[in-house]
């Protein structure tokens, strides 16, 4: 706020000087409702690229849904904005990566792998709890789902609209790929650190 009004946080009122002061065409509390009420600043001379959202509802359960629908569309706009990439939805992308490890998995030896195998079995969890939530059979929806992939259909996923699995890229139904990237990442650094802590990793090493 202390940007786009041109002045300098204060942290006390005997700090208070015109050169810390900035500028408003005008600052008046206005009611939205109820009791609530919010101090409206209007007339900046460079408002920049900030603004306030003023969420309303009937109820607190509404309000609380509207804050997290409006959390999650800002979060999707700032991954947008960081890496301007998209990657189909519908639990694509880590069937994609799982088929592939499977693949990979299948040149490795011993614990490796097993290790890689699980990793691809983590990654289906996704599709499977998408059909889940969808009231689709998960079992049916992720054996589709790994045929066409197998088949290199990597844009099949769960459309729970239609109720099966389809070109969900032909649906617009698209996700950022920062939002991938780092539920990976962030899951794989946690299994990493766990697996630190109990010392399993190098009692396996020790045993081959």
């Amino acid at each position: 706020i202390f940007q786009i009004l041109g002045c300098r946080p204060v942290a006390s009122v005997d700090h208070f000087v015109p050169e810390a002061l900035g500028s408003a065409d005008l600052v008046e509390e206005v009611s939205c409702g109820g009791d609530g009420k919010v101090i409206k600043v209007t007339g900046v001379a460079n408002p920049g690229q900030a603004c306030s959202i003023l969420l309303r509802g009937s109820n607190k359960l509404v309000l609380e849904e509207a804050e997290r629908s409006l959390h999650d569309a800002l979060c999707v706009i700032r991954c947008l904005v960081k890496k301007r990439a998209l990657l189909p939805g519908g639990g694509a992308p880590e069937m994609e990566v799982a088929v592939k490890l499977r693949q990979l998995a299948q040149k490795q030896i011993g614990a490796q792998q097993y290790c890689w195998r699980a990793f691809a079995d983590a990654l289906e969890l996704v599709p499977y709890t998408l059909a889940e939530n969808a009231g689709l059979s998960p079992i049916h929806t992720v054996t589709e789902l790994r045929t066409q992939h197998a088949n290199g259909n990597s844009d099949y996923g769960v459309n729970v609209r239609k109720g099966y699995v389809t070109d969900i890229r032909e649906e617009n139904v698209l996700q950022p790929l920062l939002v991938t990237l780092s539920a990976i990442k962030q899951a794989s650094e946690c299994v990493r650190s766990i697996l630190k802590i109990d010392d399993i990793v190098s009692s396996l090493l020790s045993s081959h």
